[in-house]
């Protein structure tokens, strides 16, 4: 091989070819031919799985040989391990003789020495020696008297191994002859040993590189996250010929590391979560850095804990970060327990480019994660629109179609299964929109929209289609497929379609049909006619380009029963709305003189709260919240009115009045909301995500109530200084640091059923007459605290002694509550106005009124 690689750089061969006779170039193709043949046989050999034991077999010969040859009792071969800069050595150990791998450092002992060196030593007395270090030089209970060291070079005169031999025998110190003996064959041991190590590391980094590109093969077809990091930890414990290996993701939210692990018994998988700055783990995610630890239980970041706890002993650990393709730390890898020796550079090397594509992997996976998420999000935020929504292809065909959608068109949703609602779905989708949605302007206008990207909206459309209730056990419809016949229900209901040119004649589907069968075709009398009235909009769906890549259609039921119970169900339970129903539309329509209780809920600092979060974020936590409130709401009888942005407002006593007190039912759902409320903290607070406060405000008085509006576009609400007066009180809420005010009039109603205590008297900004506020305490069923009690006592004597003109015991009264509750509000704005009255004393007129000037 040699020499062929000699012709090569010379261009020697070619012309050597040119001018042989046949016998000559059959006898070059005989000698190349044995060369390749012996070039495939070492590669059989580096891909063969026992090439590994090849160089400790090797060792083991050569220490028996040696020893014998130059009459050592013990003999020991250090290789050279140039990555660590270690001497390292496989030595028999225990009653089964099995072999220990050893390591020492280069700079360390006589055989260190010698590595770093190339000096031989002789020793007669080996304790005498200043470079002797029985700790690293002599093994356990074993006592050395002469040694002798001696390097064994590489053919490039590179150091490879230490041959180190003690005690000779007949306790005769080793002689210049046994050191020239040993240097007869020392040259071709050292040749040996380098070609064992050459071919070790050819077959390492062989299957090492396989094994890589097996994972990358497998990682790059999986986009399910559990699983990514399943395959992950498998192939990476198999590329690294570990005992152990976990692949951590960091979660930045929470400032933990975690991972999905199997069970000891193997039945299930859990997850595990650690914190992102503590132990091995924590240090290369908070540094990005790796971490090769040859020995863990020195290393101080080390945590035995789990050791301890199940028995494992922990000897080598390898740490090391995964990137995503933008260079952020996503994750981190952690390898235990080298099979074979510790984890060395060039697993590093290896393990760096394994992150590299299980990076790629675990961001595709995540990405992939993110899309079925938002895609789930984005189906249930269709099905719980009222309105029908129909998304369509760039041709006008159906791709999505909600239930709203679903029921406009006579789908009776409630008494399908689910083969049947697969049956709609699977005959509208893919189909037409105009085919299956005859609205005669509605193909012009998607064709349109789809196009050019215009917007189009067109009210009071009218929908004109049939449901068709198919017999099972006597009725056979042409092209209709067996689903008919099989049911177990006693009847089928199918779309049916009016004929454009006859709409007295339907078809199912609105598919063709062949005149062979009677039922081709069906009569208006067959069919169930509906009749909807409906505002129609045509919008173009988008990509992030702004290029149109499909169409949406939103359909509008206006039609008098769906607009009235569609307005109902926005503001109260059900059941109520069927008793309202019950009273006739007019009862609404009208409107009325009620006395109610009205609440207002408003949410505190939430441009600050929402500012870093995306707009689907912003969505979902209103959602998640509003949803809690409204609970309270409705399970105190309360209607809701409306929502203003972040704020909530609520009716009680109105459509229908309350056989229970109006005002305390309103009382109970604000307690309600603030208990909800801190529930709903509970997972923020753990997240260490900003907590969301309220205010809350409540009046009681008569407005007017009923819906406002046009017959097709209602909304229902109340009017009057009560809804005026609450709304007030929950901006004052802010400046009086309180989370609950009530109005004297809403106190009046359920005075004995709340702890309160008057927080002022004021005139609100617009208004001449002025009112006395509460701050909301608790119900009287819960007891308060002795501390709670006399801050209470103490409030109340101080707002006696101000409203009296006393400013100056009013300050001692308002200073000692501020001993109990240094935080408290109210009592920091009565200290500044007593000490400003008492130093401007107020006209005789006043009366301890606090004008508002602001709303």
């Amino acid at each position: 091989m040699t020499q062929l690689t000699q012709l090569n750089r010379t261009s020697v061969l070619t012309h050597r070819v040119k001018d042989l006779s046949l016998p000559e170039f059959i006898c070059l193709l005989d000698f190349i031919t044995a060369e390749f043949q012996q070039f495939l046989r070492a590669l059989e050999m580096i891909n063969h799985e026992a090439l590994e034991t090849m160089l400790e077999q090797v060792m083991e010969a050569f220490t028996l040989k040696i020893g014998q040859l130059l009459q050592a009792e013990r003999t020991t071969i250090f290789l050279v391990d140039g990555d660590k800069d270690q001497l390292w050595a496989k030595i028999p150990s225990g009653e089964d003789n099995a072999a220990k791998e050893v390591r020492i450092p280069l700079n360390v002992g006589l055989a260190g020495h010698v590595a770093t060196t190339g000096e031989s030593l002789n020793i007669t007395e080996a304790y005498n020696h200043p470079l002797f270090n029985p700790e690293v030089d002599e093994s356990p209970g074993y006592h050395t008297n002469s040694l002798l060291c001696m390097p064994i070079v590489s053919s490039n005169k590179k150091i490879v191994a230490v041959v180190q031999l003690l005690n000779k025998a007949g306790g005769v110190p080793f002689d210049e002859e046994d050191e020239q003996r040993f240097r007869d064959f020392a040259a071709s041991i050292g040749i040996i040993l380098e070609t064992c190590q050459s071919f070790y590391m050819a077959a390492r980094n062989q299957r090492g590189a396989a094994a890589l590109l097996k994972a990358t093969q497998y990682l790059g077809q999986s986009l399910d996250l559990e699983a990514t990091l399943r395959l992950v930890m498998d192939q990476a414990r198999e590329l690294m010929q570990a005992d152990r290996s976990t692949l951590f993701m960091l979660s930045k939210d929470d400032g933990e590391l975690w991972s999905k692990v199997t069970t000891a018994d193997g039945k299930e998988i859990v997850e595990i979560r650690i914190s992102a700055n503590r132990g091995i783990a924590g240090y290369v995610a908070s540094t990005g850095q790796p971490l090769n630890i040859a020995d863990a239980y020195k290393d101080p970041r080390f945590d035995p804990t789990t050791d301890k706890k199940t028995g494992y002993v922990t000897r080598n650990i390898l740490c090391m970060p995964v990137f995503n393709s933008g260079g952020e730390l996503i994750g981190v890898t952690q390898l235990i327990n080298k099979n074979q020796g510790s984890f060395t550079t060039s697993d590093e090397e290896f393990m760096r480019a394994f992150n590299i594509q299980a990076g790629i992997a675990l961001e595709n996976a995540k990405l992939f994660e993110n899309v079925l998420i938002e895609k789930q999000y984005q189906k249930d935020i269709l099905q719980s629109l009222s309105d029908a929504v129909i998304s369509t292809d760039m041709q006008g065909r159906i791709v999505t179609i909600n239930d709203a959608a679903l029921g406009l068109l006579g789908c009776p949703l409630q008494q399908l299964d689910n083969r049947n609602r697969q049956l709609w779905e699977e005959k509208l989708t893919n189909r037409y929109v105009w085919d299956v949605v005859p609205i005669e302007p509605l193909q012009f206008r998607l064709q349109d929209s789809l196009t050019t990207g215009a917007k189009h909206y067109l009210p009071e459309q009218n929908l004109m289609v049939g449901l068709f209730q198919c017999p099972l056990e006597d009725i056979e419809i042409p092209n209709t497929p067996p689903y008919c016949q099989s049911h177990d229900d006693t009847h089928l209901y199918l779309l049916a379609i009016p004929k454009s040119n006859d709409p007295k004649t339907y078809s199912l589907w609105n598919e063709a049909h062949d005149n062979s069968g009677s039922l081709g075709y069906l009569s208006k009398q067959q069919v169930q006619p509906i009749e909807r009235s409906i505002n129609l909009t045509v919008n173009p769906l988008t990509n992030p380009q702004g290029m149109v890549r499909g169409g949406l259609v939103v359909l509008e039921d206006i039609s008098r029963e769906k607009r009235l119970k569609t307005t109902m169900y926005r503001y109260m339970t059900p059941e109520v709305a069927d008793e309202v129903l019950a009273l006739g539309e007019d009862a609404l329509m009208q409107g009325s003189k009620k006395d109610v209780t009205i609440l207002f809920s408003d949410i505190r600092g939430y441009t600050t709260l929402t500012e870093n979060l995306g707009a689907s974020e912003v969505v979902s936590l209103l959602n998640k919240y509003f949803e809690t409130m409204v609970e309270s709401v409705f399970e105190h009888k309360g209607t809701l009115d409306k929502f203003i942005g972040d704020a909530l407002m609520a009716v009680f006593g109105a459509p229908l009045a309350l056989k229970e007190n109006h005002g305390w039912m309103a009382v109970q759902s604000a307690l309600d909301m603030r208990w909800r409320l801190a529930k709903f903290n509970e997972p923020r607070m753990r997240n260490r995500q900003p907590l969301i406060h309220i205010g809350i405000g409540i009046s009681s008085g008569e407005v007017v109530s009923g819906n406002i509006g046009s017959h097709k576009r209602m909304d229902y609400t109340v009017i009057g200084d009560g809804v005026n007066l609450s709304a007030r009180l929950e901006s004052i809420t802010k400046e009086y640091g309180c989370d609950i005010i009530i109005s004297e009039y809403t106190y009046n109603l359920c005075r004995h059923n709340v702890w309160v205590r008057e927080l002022d008297k004021i005139r609100v900004k617009g208004k001449n007459q002025a009112v006395s506020i509460y701050h909301l305490i608790q119900d009287i069923d819960t007891p308060l605290n002795d501390k709670t009690h006399k801050f209470l006592d103490l409030y109340a004597k101080g707002r006696q002694a101000y409203i009296s003109r006393d400013f100056s015991k009013a300050i001692i009264y308002f200073e000692q509550a501020y001993q109990l509750e240094p935080n408290d509000k109210p009592v920091l704005i009565h200290i500044e106005r007593a000490k400003h009255y008492q130093n401007n004393p107020p006209p005789d007129y006043w009366d301890g009124v606090h004008t508002m000037t602001r709303k």
